[in-house]
């Protein structure tokens, strides 16, 4: 996949665009991408600029460190911290996690190396999770006094369901990629975790952006509702998309046997 333009948001976030696919990118390699408040309000810019963007079909989250993914909050920071600062802090900090979260395209995490507390809530809030054999994951917060408090604490037992989230917060225990695999914890193991994310992503970008967005809203909101519920969002997800321009295309390039071009619309 050709790389075509990257922008930066500020000094340690980035993001490439390869054709209709966006890779953003942890760019603080020094700190193993430890999430500074600035660093937290660069991810929060990116994710808006891409939420904005009709183009980007598919998000892949990447690093730029051969360590570590991400390693968490920037304890070094935040030891410096107030009980003030740490009050005015928080919103910057969950415009970060939430802004991962609340991308309206699908969204793939690519991890390599460590992706520790805020590091594997980034990861947490993609839909798929791609990672590699070097790869160790965990909300260890307990440890230091405090709680999985980019995400976690929903969106893992969401993943691997209530009691191995308890253990797994609980303990604080890291996860290497074979057993991570197997508890849920990754998705895809892979031997190059960003090559098989942007593969994936690439797979995924084929396909109707229109379709591709409604999807994930139905996913998303569909879930804790009772199936009633769930398929009344669904309903609702089919509306949106069974008039669109992405619907006839498609319908038309499956009859004429060519490839569909999107009007993404």
């Amino acid at each position: 996949m050709s790389e075509q333009s990257e922008q930066r948001f500020g000094e340690f976030v980035a993001v490439r665009r390869h054709e209709h696919v966006a890779e953003l990118v942890l760019d603080r390699p020094k700190a193993m991408n430890a999430v500074s408040l600035e660093m937290a309000r660069s991810i929060s810019a990116a994710c808006a600029a891409l939420a904005a963007d009709d183009t980007v079909r598919v998000t892949v989250l990447t690093s730029s460190n051969d360590k570590a993914f991400c390693v968490g909050a920037d304890l070094k920071e935040r030891n410096s911290f107030t009980d003030a600062d740490m009050v005015r802090q928080r919103p910057v900090s969950r415009g970060a996690y939430g802004g991962v979260l609340d991308l309206p395209m699908p969204t793939v995490a690519a991890v390599h190396g460590f992706a520790l507390g805020g590091g594997y809530e980034l990861a947490l809030a993609c839909d798929v999770i791609v990672a590699d054999a070097t790869s160790v994951v965990g909300l260890p917060e307990v440890s230091v006094g405090v709680i999985p408090g980019g995400g976690g604490t929903q969106l893992l037992p969401r993943r691997v369901g209530a009691a191995r989230a308890a253990e797994l917060v609980f303990t604080a225990r890291r996860v290497e990629a074979a057993e991570a695999r197997e508890l849920g914890l990754v998705d895809v193991l892979a031997e190059d975790a960003r090559t098989a994310a942007l593969e994936l992503a690439g797979r995924m970008a084929a396909n109707s952006p229109v379709g591709l967005r409604a999807s994930k809203r139905a996913l998303r909101l569909g879930q804790g509702l009772d199936l009633k519920a769930g398929l009344e969002v669904e309903d609702a997800a089919w509306r949106a998309v069974a008039f669109s321009g992405d619907r006839a295309e498609g319908v038309a390039a499956f009859n004429e046997k060519r490839k569909p071009e999107w009007p993404g619309v």
